[in-house]
């Protein structure tokens, strides 16, 4: 008797969701709705996550809860792509965003973009595409 192997299904997903890791989960709550604006989608108790828009979905986890360890050092960056990279600048700039870079082109990416940190060191990129790209 022969089997059929198991073929990938092609019903799409309903939801990304990105996870993050903290150790003090009020204060990366705060900073995802009041400085990135981003709404609860799914309120998990210990896990929280949020919409950042369509089916793109950031989860933040109680450290001692979740399924991986925090770590001091992070090895992920959260990148936001955005119509007006210039006004998001000046909004991190005036919320005195920790990590916040200089803005910069990159024109082997065709961007022009910044960086900060949310407050337990995750970097998040915010861009906005050059004309053509």
């Amino acid at each position: 008797m022969t089997s059929t192997p198991a073929q990938r299904p092609t019903d799409g997903f309903v939801l990304a969701i990105t996870f993050q890791y903290y150790r003090d989960l009020p204060a990366a709550m705060r900073f995802y709705e009041t400085v990135l604006g981003l709404t609860l989608a799914i309120d998990q108790g210990w896990s929280k996550i949020y919409n950042i828009d369509g089916q793109a979905h950031v989860g933040l986890v109680e450290e001692s809860r979740g399924m991986q360890n925090w770590a001091e050092a992070k090895t992920s960056q959260l990148c936001l792509r955005v119509p007006d990279v210039d006004a998001w600048y000046a909004w991190a700039k005036e919320n005195d965003v920790d990590g916040l870079s200089q803005m910069f082109d990159s024109a082997e990416l065709g961007i022009r973009a910044f960086v900060m940190n949310d407050p337990e060191g995750y970097q998040i990129e915010v861009q906005t595409a050059k004309p053509g790209h």
